[in-house]
């Protein structure tokens, strides 16, 4: 009989928590091992100081000289540190962060040793760029590829490595990762939206997106997640009955945080102060431990590389604290998945966040602007945005009663709707004085006031207004937070670059003031816009429905979401923004489609595995427990047995139908799953993945869980739901 289960239940039972000592003001740690704006004025020269600065700021180069010199700067921090090595830290399109160290150690030509690292090591890499997904830009044999610094993430020190965050692009100079695109796309919206804010306030120079991410997750014992196979190899169960205590009782939301994983946040936020990551919320999430954490709202590039990094903080503090730490958007059937919400703004140079509204018409007219641009923007590319959030993990989240729907939609409440009316009726052309006065005075005048008390929320919606910032839920707690930064800005950038073209040409041909001309091109947004805009409940039938009647996209899986990548508005609207070409779109979308099939074929084989190897045979075993029990009866009551083993004949002959059911759907899983791999295309394959295989998992899931209801607890093989979700 198999002991791992009952092996790790006698482990996770000795788990006492760490008393983690708390570090004090966070503040006189915050940034410690970051090579920030302190430590640069500390160690750089003021020439490579103020160059360091312009490339953040002004986007300017960085020539060899002040390479070297920057190089030489960070290396005497890191080695005051205590760092042995430097690498270059990067975001193939794995998804997650990658890295290879090198020690500053090197001989010199007269056999001596000393601490080396140059401009050239700072600024360019070249990692083996033949094994990471590249969706057919790079050949096995052509393994080339090169990393490149970017000054606009400081370098930090994490154990005894600097790390630089870098670029990843191919020897050709596509891009063959998440950030080169996001940091393309950053720099789009802020040439359209500063373009813009010229309208409102001429000292404006820039404009950056912010993001403030919300990550939750699941704490599992180390042990005990180590015990199923399905866990170890997919981040998700693959079988499992539900336990009888899920989250009905909404006992665990935002209750007290049990002291091992109070423990754990500790240690994890002490490491995230020291890595300049502004971790500030902590809190029980709804199912059985679920926990989130969000931070303080940084420039979206940044914000990106330290949700990144605070992942793989994650999961080595969570080992430490013999925790397994889960990401997949679905880890457990019957409660709460996981998502990453994605707190979206932009905010100038001057302080201002032009997604709040203000003290006076002018800056609420501001405000108006590039709200109603955002709605219009979504509105445009509401499925260019789904794509962005499609994964084979997330899809068993999405529309699941718990997280927003597939149907892109915004919800905005009912203040601002009304408000929106109102500025649907402006007049066409010229205002007269009154109608302006009224307009500015009644409808746009009056906004702080209503954001005041619009304190509701649609938790079903995935795109929603949340007082001065837009929430975008869809989002995968596994999900790198670039594809969804990359594709929202990119289409705000479009959009607020039409918005001018259209106000100019209202002034310039049309001779109308600007309010009058920013009025005049709001008013059309709003009413081409409005299909976007729902405020209602997400799950229902009546919204799908209503949703087809709008014309909206509702692509329900990744094969299908992802193929507007390669549309030719899509090709268009990349070339345009200078965010990426047609060979890095077909090769974003390739890498999403493979990536999509290794995850429905891997856990197609690790549930085979648990049939074949683990489920059958202890619903065989427990059949012949019972079939020695109907024996024994039978010789004491002869005859007269079958009405003394009435039940336990019952069982057997379910678990026999059982066995059957599930060897017969899982021989045919397999052999569906070999149809799918003989397939020519990576499209074909996927929508066969997606379609003929990935449909058995819940129908062999269905049976297993009815077998482990039905055999005895100490013959079952997996670790069940009532252990991993309420060991604390």
């Amino acid at each position: 009989m198999p002991r791992t289960r009952f092996d790790a239940l006698a482990e996770s039972r000795k788990r006492v928590y760490q008393n983690v000592t708390e570090m004090g003001k966070r503040s006189e740690f915050f940034g410690k091992n970051v090579f920030n704006e302190e430590k640069m004025l500390q160690f750089l020269t003021k020439e490579a100081f103020d160059k360091v600065k312009s490339a953040i700021f002004q986007g300017s180069k960085i020539d060899r000289k002040i390479a070297d010199q920057v190089a030489e700067g960070m290396k005497a921090w890191a080695l005051s540190m205590g760092a042995t090595h430097y690498t270059h830290w990067f975001q193939p399109l794995t998804g997650s962060t990658a890295e290879k160290h090198d020690a500053f150690f090197d001989i010199l030509s007269d056999g001596r040793a000393m601490e080396k690292f140059g401009g050239r090591q700072l600024v360019q890499q070249e990692p083996d760029a033949s094994s990471f997904p590249s969706g057919g830009i790079r050949n096995t044999f052509e393994a080339r590829g090169y990393t490149a610094w970017d000054p606009t993430s400081p370098a930090f020190i994490y154990k005894t490595t600097l790390c630089i965050p870098t670029i990843f692009v191919a020897y050709t100079g596509e891009a063959l990762d998440n950030k080169a695109p996001l940091l393309r796309a950053l720099h789009a919206v802020d040439v359209a939206a500063t373009a813009v804010t010229q309208y409102f306030d001429k000292n404006v120079r820039k404009v950056y997106a912010t993001l403030g991410w919300e990550q939750e997750f699941f704490l599992v014992d180390k042990a005990l997640a180590q015990s199923r196979l399905d866990i170890v190899m997919t981040g998700r169960t693959l079988v499992g009955n539900a336990a009888a205590k899920g989250q009905q009782l909404d006992d665990h939301y935002f209750g007290v945080i049990p002291n091992r994983a109070l423990s754990f946040m500790s240690d994890l936020e002490k490491e995230c102060t020291k890595l300049g990551i502004p971790v500030k919320t902590r809190h029980n999430e709804v199912a059985p431990n679920q926990f989130e954490l969000a931070p303080v709202f940084e420039e979206a590039n940044l914000s990106v590389d330290h949700n990144l990094l605070l992942m793989d903080v994650m999961e080595v503090i969570a080992d430490k604290h013999n925790f397994a730490v889960l990401f997949h958007e679905k880890p457990f059937a019957g409660v709460n998945g996981s998502g990453k919400h994605n707190n979206w703004s932009l905010a100038t140079d001057t302080g201002v966040n032009l997604l709040s509204p203000g003290s006076t018409p002018m800056k609420n007219l501001q405000f108006l602007t590039f709200f109603v641009n955002t709605i219009k923007a979504v509105d445009t590319y509401e499925e260019l945005l789904r794509s962005s959030i499609a994964s084979a993990s997330n899809d068993h989240r999405l529309g699941a009663n718990e997280a927003p729907p597939s149907i892109i939609s915004i919800f905005i409440g009912e203040q601002l709707s009304n408000v929106l009316d109102e500025l649907e009726g402006v007049s066409k052309g010229k205002l007269s004085p009154q109608e302006k006065t009224e307009l500015k005075l009644n409808v746009v005048g009056k906004i702080p006031e209503i954001l005041l008390d619009n304190t509701d929320r649609n938790r079903t919606s995935p795109f929603a207004f949340t007082g001065n910032k837009f929430e975008m839920r869809g989002v995968g707690a596994k999900t790198n937070c670039a594809k969804p930064m990359t594709i929202l800005n990119t289409i705000v950038a479009k959009q607020l670059t039409e918005f001018k073209k259209e106000v100019d040409a209202l002034v310039d041909k049309k001779n109308l003031k600007k309010d009058e001309a920013v009025f005049n091109v709001l008013r059309e947004y709003i009413k081409t816009s409005k299909r976007i805009r729902f405020d209602g409940d997400g799950y229902g039938m009546e919204w799908q429905e209503e949703a087809r009647r709008r014309k909206l996209s509702n692509n329900k899986n990744t094969p299908e979401a992802v193929q507007v990548l390669t549309s030719k508005e899509s090709i268009a609207l990349f070339k345009e923004m200078g965010v990426m070409n047609e060979v890095e779109l077909n090769a974003h979308q390739e890498v999403e489609l493979e990536t999509y099939i290794f995850y429905v074929q891997i856990e197609g084989r690790v549930l085979g595995e648990m049939v074949y190897n683990h489920i059958v045979p202890a619903a065989i075993r427990y059949q012949n427990i019972l079939l020695e029990n109907i024996k024994g009866l039978k010789d004491v009551y002869g005859a007269a047995h079958k009405k003394v083993a009435e039940s336990q004949l019952n069982i057997l002959e379910q678990i026999g139908e059982y066995i059957m059911e599930i060897k017969k759907l899982t021989d045919e899983m397999s052999a569906a799953r070999k149809r799918a791999n003989g397939l020519s295309t990576t499209n074909r394959k996927a929508q066969a993945y997606c379609t003929n295989v990935k449909p058995y998992f819940e129908t062999i899931r269905e049976r297993s869980d009815k077998l482990e209801k039905l055999i005895s607890d100490d013959l079952w093989p997996f670790t069940k739901y009532r252990e991993l979700l309420f060991a604390k």
